[in-house]
């Protein structure tokens, strides 16, 4: 614990204040699709991932990674919304192995319900919440946040047996 790098007062906040907005953001995002088409979030990106992929299918191996969820996670989601004929899965015509996550028609129609929704909810708590400048630096920092996660893959620093602090 001594080689432990402890949180600052203003880390400590910064850190806090992003866990409580996107804590509150997620439940806003999760009430206004369950209330509008009864999807939840994760539904509601594959959805939309789906449809603006070229002839709306992805192969479900490069699905996951746009997602950034793992392959089983994904298959489980693809089922939930196969049930709701808003998915279906077929094989992939240049590799007998692969599949294909394809959005249906009925999937498109309960993405164009559902995304007016959607958006004013992503606009009015956040984007809308932010000056212009504001928000570059925001798409900055998660995106070099995002990278530096990518880069390192998996292990977390200081290895997977390092103790954990209060953060």
């Amino acid at each position: 614990m001594a080689d432990t790098r402890w949180l600052t007062e203003s880390e400590l906040d910064a850190w806090m204040a992003y866990l409580k907005a996107t804590h509150l953001l997620e439940r806003r995002i999760e009430e206004q699709l369950k209330t509008d088409s009864g999807l939840t979030h994760a539904h509601y990106e594959i959805l939309a991932k789906l449809s603006i992929a070229p002839e709306r299918q992805l192969r479900m191996s490069d699905l996951a990674r746009k997602l950034v969820v793992s392959k089983s996670g994904l298959t489980y989601q693809i089922g939930q919304l196969e049930k709701r004929g808003l998915v279906e899965r077929t094989t992939c015509p240049s590799d007998e192995r692969g599949v294909l996550a394809v959005l249906t028609d009925e999937g498109m129609r309960c993405l164009e319900k559902t995304a007016p929704g959607h958006v004013a909810v992503v606009r009015a708590f956040l984007i809308d919440q932010l000056t212009p400048e504001e928000l570059r630096a925001m798409t900055r920092i998660m995106s070099k946040a995002a990278a530096a996660m990518i880069q390192d893959g998996r292990r977390p620093p200081g290895g997977p047996t390092s103790p954990k602090g209060p953060a």
